[in-house]
């Protein structure tokens, strides 16, 4: 079948042929529908996180092999199952829950497969969504979005894994107290869109493109910030209304990690989303006089993904802008190209061979 890799860190998006997979077990094979792209990808095809002055971390240096089929947003369709399978069957059409774990460590027997110590992710791990056809090891991973825009419904399994997670982490929070959203792409209108969705009625959001801000309007932000601006920090205090309980950066540069840190008001939380790399140098005794809390946040389990295909089906979450294309090296190459530019409203998602060039709706559209 045709795949679309990553051959080397560093390399280009390259057509190979791969052995079509043959499912043994509790396997399920899908013929790719949809396949969203994102962010991480683009690291991946890079092959490395930017750690500030610690330098360069290497992802074949944390078990990445390439060459590596990319894609994690992915809706398929049931093509064959293995013999222990009753739980689907062909022709079903489902999303896939890409952040599966080895299945024995702590945080797999506790259902946060994400954090696992040794992960098996589809798309990063194990070969993904930019293919024919993709193997997933147990039809638990499988999600039903019947009722939902296919394309839409994709992105659910990291955008909107990822927003729902890091909201998760800032609230609970008085519907009116402010939350700053930095960062209005893909995900983080995503996060506001969730905010609005659980009812808080205070959201700022900051970018640095005026087309993301008016997204963000049009999706639940009660007040826009510009990041292009020399104090950045004291144009988000104003846009609030004062110090906040609670900040969400999806970029997590160097740059807006610090302003995020200084927005904090006493036992003001800090939620670390974006990729984008850097570092952050924390005054100590702040943190301790102020009693802040800076965490981490990396999608999200399983039971979160059920939890926001629910909320999706029940009409309380609202669409992020969708990009479509169709699944071709050079269409996951341009994406690739577009997201490290910031030229994307919303999220881009790839439409497999079948799908590509028809009119036909998915179901559900």
């Amino acid at each position: 079948m045709r795949a679309f890799a990553i051959l080397e860190d560093a390399g280009e998006v390259t057509e190979i042929e791969v052995p079509c997979p043959v499912p043994t077990g509790t396997e399920v094979v899908l013929r790719v529908v949809r396949s969203g792209v994102c962010h991480t990808d683009t690291h991946l095809r890079d092959g490395y996180y930017d750690l500030g002055a610690r330098g360069r971390m290497r992802l074949t240096d944390r078990g990445v092999v390439y060459p590596i089929v990319l894609g994690h947003e992915v809706v398929g369709v049931v093509e064959a199952v293995g013999p222990g399978v009753a739980e689907v069957r062909p022709g079903d059409r489902r999303l896939i829950y890409p952040w599966i774990g080895e299945g024995e460590c702590e945080a797999c027997r506790a259902g946060e497969e994400n954090l696992c110590v040794a992960p098996k992710n589809l798309g990063v791990a194990e070969h993904g969504g930019y293919a024919e056809s993709i193997r997933v090891p147990h039809p638990r991973y499988l999600v039903d979005i019947e009722g939902l825009d296919e394309s839409w419904a994709a992105t659910l399994a990291c955008s909107g894994l990822t927003a729902y997670g890091a909201v998760r982490k800032a609230l609970p929070l008085a519907p009116d107290d402010p939350i700053v959203v930095i960062g209005a792409g893909g995900v983080g209108l995503t996060a506001i869109a969730t905010l609005r969705a659980l009812g808080h009625r205070a959201i700022v959001a900051v970018d640095l493109q005026q087309r993301n801000l008016e997204l963000a309007r049009e999706l639940g932000a009660t007040e826009l910030v510009s990041a292009d601006q020399a104090d950045l920090t004291g144009a988000i205090i104003d846009g609030a209304g004062g110090p906040v309980a609670a900040v969400i950066d999806f970029v997590n540069s160097s740059a807006t990690s610090r302003a995020g840190f200084d927005l904090l008001r006493k036992g003001g939380s800090m939620i670390q989303v974006g990729l984008f790399g850097g570092e952050l140098v924390i005054p100590t005794a702040l943190l301790a006089l102020k009693t802040l809390t800076v965490r981490g946040s990396f999608v999200g389990t399983l039971a979160d993904l059920r939890e926001l295909v629910e909320l999706a089906k029940q009409g309380g979450l609202p669409h992020i802008p969708i990009v479509d294309d169709a699944l071709t090296a050079e269409a996951v190459q341009s994406s690739l190209d577009r997201l490290v530019v910031g030229g994307v409203p919303g999220r881009i998602v790839l439409r497999g061979r079948e799908d590509a060039g028809t009119d036909e709706p998915g179901e559900g559209e």
